[in-house]
């Protein structure tokens, strides 16, 4: 078969073909009187077989040891293209994703879109400092997507990156939370953690609550904790469980207290919070420590029923939880009296 109908039947161009002769990777097995190539039923199954390789993005070097190397490990071979072709994937995925960050700006000229494009390479930098830099120095009247904030936030490991990151994300009136309530569900527990610190910066948009309150049962205590605390700020009554359990577990039991005492100026919170603190003291396994910070966390309570409670723990069979106890009565009497005074005054 002369080269003129091989390419009609193959779909090959001659030119191609008399390439792949030249690199000695289909040779055709024989010549014309004339000299013209002449290629065999076997030569064009051969034929097949690299372009077959082609479409799998193999170089024509490769597929020559592939067909000519006895020794050659398909296997090898397919597990670099899988590689390089998830590698090529994440390319294009950034690449898309850069785009829409770009279209979301809703840019009026090329030089908003530049902007964006060198506000999106300095949140690549490896450099911390740089990351910072390029989150500060935006120019106010710069549109900035939230989106590409959000996603930024999720994905930096430098606290203080990230906090620039969220102080301009919260500035965004809750743009880029969906983003956000994505990374709540993400399997990386640090990307977790990361998104409801930054949801815990945006106390006022809508939706941010329900958002974090889907968190509350997350299986990593850390996240639970900052969801916690961020749901007692928004005066959500499911936190307060948590926020016992952390004062009795002795993780940011400060804070956790000083949430409780905010929710407890809720008359119908504060005898939730009361009997879930007393029941805690109460409680067989509770040690000294434990009902120390306890008794503490009592203070930042509301009304007169925790400084009743505190005048019967200064009698408590524990010493150092009743020496507590009576130091923290003369601290409430102190206060009363002097807010009793300016009253007066």
């Amino acid at each position: 078969m002369l080269i003129g109908d091989v390419a009609r039947r193959s779909g090959v161009s001659t030119r191609m073909l008399r390439h792949y002769d030249a690199l000695g990777l289909v040779r055709p097995t024989g010549r014309t009187a004339g000299g013209y190539r002449e290629y065999s039923a076997e030569d064009v199954r051969k034929i097949f077989q690299v372009e077959s390789l082609r479409t799998l993005g193999l170089s024509l070097k490769q597929i020559g040891r592939a067909l000519e190397d006895p020794a050659f490990t398909p296997s090898v071979l397919v597990g670099d293209l899988i590689r390089w072709t998830r590698d090529r994937l994440a390319r294009e995925q950034e690449l898309l994703a850069r785009l829409r960050a770009i279209d979301a700006s809703a840019p009026t000229d090329w030089q908003d879109v530049l902007r964006i494009v060198e506000l999106m390479r300095g949140l690549n930098s490896t450099s911390a400092a740089r990351r910072q830099q390029a989150v500060l120095v935006q120019s106010e009247g710069v549109s900035v997507p939230a989106e590409l904030l959000a996603g930024a936030v999720l994905a930096e490991s430098d606290p203080h990156v990230a906090g620039a990151l969220a102080w301009a994300l919260a500035r965004s009136g809750g743009e880029g939370l969906a983003v956000l309530e994505a990374g709540l569900r993400s399997p990386d527990v640090d990307v977790r953690r990361r998104a409801v610190r930054a949801i815990a910066e945006m106390p006022d948009a809508a939706g941010a609550a329900a958002a974090l309150a889907d968190a509350l049962g997350d299986p990593d205590m850390t996240v639970r904790r900052h969801v916690a605390l961020a749901l007692g700020r928004h005066g959500v009554t499911a936190a307060v469980p948590a926020l016992v359990g952390m004062v009795v577990e002795g993780f940011d039991d400060v804070a956790a207290a000083e949430v409780l005492g905010t929710l407890s100026q809720d008359p119908k919170r504060a005898d939730q919070i009361m009997t879930a603190l007393v029941d805690e003291l109460s409680a067989p396994t509770a040690d000294s420590a434990t009902r120390i910070r306890l008794v503490q966390a009592l203070v930042e309570l509301s009304g007169a029923a925790g400084q009743e409670v505190l005048r019967e723990l200064a009698h408590d069979d524990d010493r150092a939880v009743a020496l507590v106890a009576s130091a923290l009565v003369g601290v409430l009497q102190q206060r009363s009296a002097g807010e009793q005074a300016d009253k007066d005054s």
